[in-house]
């Protein structure tokens, strides 16, 4: 197994209701290459996924937002969902965690709804990015560059679109991870 990101460690951000496919896709690649996935949520205990529109399956929780350690994740993931883009997008402890991370200059991956968080954590302004097709307005309006493109990258942002646009995101999320461990 080629394990370029041994000893890397990754958080995903998300409440109840998130794309499942959005986390399972990239957790997935990610610990093939050797990176450590860790959840992150609103609260103790387990966080449901869900297929689009219908509740899908239960993955458990490593930490809560106010819990975490954000000094050792090398990334942050947000999946996207309507239903757990619209209520994380709110919360403080979740905005708090994304600025941080971006402060720090280390890698921010967004896909889908997803983007939200970074629209209400004032991240998206100045910056080249894509979501789903029903955020560009709310990205524009909050001084960010909406492109509808499978991927982009803007510094340590990481953005794609949609679930058919996973591997093109994986593969960028997994090389930025990878040229953090060359420097």
């Amino acid at each position: 197994m080629n394990a370029p990101l041994n000893g890397k460690r990754v958080a995903f951000l998300v409440t109840d209701g998130f794309e499942q496919v959005e986390l399972t896709g990239p957790r997935e690649a990610l610990e093939q290459k050797g990176a450590i996935v860790d959840i992150l949520a609103d609260k103790d205990g387990a966080v449901r996924g869900w297929n689009h529109d219908k509740p899908a399956d239960e993955f458990a929780v490593d930490a809560t937002f106010e819990s975490a350690h954000l000094d050792l994740y090398d990334a942050l993931v947000l999946p996207g969902g309507v239903q757990n883009a619209d209520t994380i997008r709110l919360n403080p402890g979740a905005q708090k965690l994304v600025k941080s991370h971006d402060s720090a200059g280390k890698a921010l991956a967004v896909i889908c709804h997803g983007a939200w968080l970074l629209v209400s954590s004032g991240l998206a302004k100045g910056k080249r990015m894509t979501s789903y097709k029903t955020l560009q307005d709310d990205i524009r309006n909050a001084g960010g560059n909406w492109v509808d493109e499978e991927v982009v990258v803007d510094g340590n942002l990481i953005s794609s679109r949609q679930p058919a646009d996973i591997p093109a995101f994986n593969d960028r999320l997994i090389s930025a991870l990878a040229a953090s461990s060359a420097r």
